[in-house]
């Protein structure tokens, strides 16, 4: 009989080794285990031995299901002691137990499995702890921590993985390079923490006016970069240009006082580039053109017609 369960729980594992089905695998084990008890408690097994083997099964299933649902089988598993226990004459039931090993039975059998539950809770306790640490500092690892949006490091990586993207498939995409106008004097006239307000004020206006699709970094100081997926370059000017509208438009303040704020940009599509570097380069150069012909503006230049609202780009 033991080999036939030894033989059925080999069948299972080699199922799950073809399928890599793990909870048909898990439901298995368990209900091959379960029977195996079972019939252990039912039988006796070797001079009333066989109940001594269920010890094994509070450990497995504990780890093997949850906490809740372990406990529910747990407490079935009780049940059916308690009835081959109680009634030795039903069928297929031929073993007796006495009083004392009843007794002597259940006591160690509960108190391994709070055990086991305190132990298992503990486990899991540590881990989701583990996890979310992990998860906290690989957020931390890619998040500007002033304004909250993407740091340097992972926007080079959300770049290389886009630029893949476009060699695979041929999905065009741009950026824009941004800088604040004359944000040095924010901090020189008004201090570091204006400064800081600034640059967490900008970063929310520009999350309202940019697409779910895309994503805004902080580059570095007062640069910030954002990536645009499936966009042309005209398409990319147009975001710019609205993005600097609202800039412009919008009043700055900090204690009182208002702050002049304005933005710069490059933008670059990338079948204007071969590469990242040429692409980040090419925007690097719009952008100090746009500070050099006066700032508030993007290059290469947008110009909105009053009549057709049309965009020209010019260069």
């Amino acid at each position: 009989m033991l080999w036939g369960f030894a033989l059925v729980v080999i069948v299972n594992m080699a199922y799950f080794a073809q399928t890599g089905n793990r909870t048909a695998q898990k439901g298995g084990l368990l209900l091959m285990v379960w029977l195996l008890f079972t019939y252990l408690i039912a039988s006796g097994g070797e001079s009333n031995t066989g109940p001594l083997w269920f010890y094994v099964f509070p450990p497995l299933l504990f780890y093997l299901t949850s906490l809740k649902t372990g406990t529910a089988v747990l407490l079935f598993c009780y049940l059916v002691a308690v009835i081959v226990f109680q009634f030795p004459g039903l069928p297929m039931v031929s073993a007796e137990y006495s009083l004392d090993f009843k007794i002597r039975f259940f006591a160690t059998l509960t108190f391994e499995s709070v055990l086991c539950f305190v132990l298992e809770a503990s486990r899991l306790k540590a881990r989701n702890e583990l996890v979310t640490l992990a998860q906290n500092h690989e957020q931390a690892a890619k998040t500007d921590e002033l304004t909250g949006l993407s740091n340097r490091r992972d926007m080079h990586n959300r770049l290389s993985a886009e630029f893949s993207r476009y060699q695979r498939s041929g999905h065009h995409f741009s950026i824009a390079l941004i800088d604040l106008d004359l944000f040095k004097g924010i901090n020189d006239n008004h201090g570091h923490d204006a400064g800081d307000e600034v640059l967490k004020a900008f970063s929310a206006l520009m999350q309202t006016v940019i697409r779910q699709t895309d994503v805004a970094a902080r580059w570095g100081g007062e640069e910030f970069l954002i990536l645009l997926p499936d966009t042309s370059l005209l398409q990319a000017l147009t975001l710019a240009e609205r993005l600097r509208s609202e800039v412009a438009q919008t009043p700055f303040r900090f204690r009182g006082a208002e702050l002049p704020v304005t933005i710069s940009a490059g933008v670059c599509s990338i079948a204007k580039a071969g590469s990242i570097d040429e692409l980040l380069k090419q925007a690097d150069i719009y952008l100090y053109s746009a500070k050099k012909d006066g700032r508030n503006r993007i290059a290469p230049r947008v110009r909105s017609r009053d009549t057709s609202k049309a965009a020209d780009v010019d260069g």
